[in-house]
């Protein structure tokens, strides 16, 4: 009989062989870009335009048959955009709520980092509470939800930075970097004629995706196990050269992502090094280095490996 688990593992070999299609040569990135779904959470790829972080998001949401919107977001996209707005029906006199592009699957927000910080806090409810609010009226999002955000590297023009309550709202933060030589020459060749993301076959749906998040938030975690995720935590609080440590929900994205680091790896529990793994990639974006730190030339990730040194963890039983 073939267990829960084992059957996540076989969807995730199907659908990063399908992803790396149109993404060639990016196989650990695709894989954590899916635990991050599993773990019902928000990806944020930063990176130089043209490496692919559209066409990967384009890619999920068909393999996973996810309604898809996107928002190019520059300076004069207002938050209505995003969530919607009211207008008056001639018929009935009474306000009728007209859905804003959030309403969907899979939102991607391109180069997010160029609205302005008011059209950005449009998506803070949405991404925390899975609804949004016009005129009162709470609209639920269509579940499953995930944000697949970009941001161009700061200081690039036309960006300003994203506020620190929105950057905790993502599970991850990554960068795809530019591709291998070999990889991009198989990646020219793949599109001699054709667009590979016309073959790309669906192979979950919706409800079906939401029953492996399901399973993935059931994965067992042992006490000891959460308190050495708290513990690493509570480090960066006390760390001298961190201005501001992670939040209680950057906890929470720790378990959920070893969760579905777990899954993928064929187990349904939680080991230490899951969340070892876990806090280095979910960690880092959330942090602020203090002026000393930043003034040695310190990386959070750096600060981050050093409180894995020299934090125990519980022993395996």
């Amino acid at each position: 009989m073939q267990t829960k688990e084992t059957v996540i593992t076989g969807y995730a070999q199907q659908i990063i062989a399908q992803v790396r299609r149109v993404i060639v040569g990016k196989d650990q990135s695709l894989l954590w870009v899916l635990a991050a779904i599993l773990a019902r959470g928000h990806i944020l790829l930063e990176d130089i335009p043209g490496v692919g972080k559209t066409t990967m998001a384009l890619a999920f949401s068909k393999v996973l048959s996810l309604s898809y919107n996107r928002v190019q977001f520059t300076p004069d996209v207002l938050p209505s955009d995003v969530t919607g707005f009211s207008i008056p029906d001639p018929a009935t006199g009474r306000m009728t709520y007209q859905p804003g592009a959030v309403l969907c699957n899979l939102f991607l927000a391109d180069e997010l980092n160029r609205a302005t910080s008011r059209t950005q806090s449009a998506l803070l409810e949405a991404m925390e509470e899975g609804q949004v609010t016009v005129d009162g009226v709470a609209h639920a999002l269509p579940r499953p939800f995930i944000v697949i955000a970009t941001q161009n590297p700061t200081g690039a023009a036309g960006t300003q930075l994203l506020p620190d309550s929105q950057m905790d709202r993502f599970t991850l933060r990554m960068s795809l970097g530019y591709p291998r030589p070999e990889d991009e020459v198989a990646m020219v060749l793949h599109r001699q004629g054709h667009n590979p993301l016309t073959e790309l076959s669906a192979l979950l749906t919706g409800d079906a995706l939401l029953a492996l998040q399901e399973t993935t938030a059931n994965t067992y975690i042992g006490e000891a196990v959460v308190d050495y995720a708290v513990r690493l935590i509570d480090a960066t609080r006390r760390s001298p050269d961190l201005q501001r440590g992670a939040s209680p929900r950057a906890t929470l994205s720790v378990v959920s992502l070893a969760k579905a680091v777990a899954q993928l790896r064929g187990r349904d529990y939680v080991t230490p090094g899951d969340i070892r793994e876990s806090f280095l990639r979910a960690v880092p974006h959330r942090l602020a280095l203090s002026p000393q730190a930043e003034a040695r030339g310190v990386d959070c990730s750096g600060i981050l490996q050093q409180i894995l040194d020299q934090t125990a963890a519980p022993r395996a039983r």
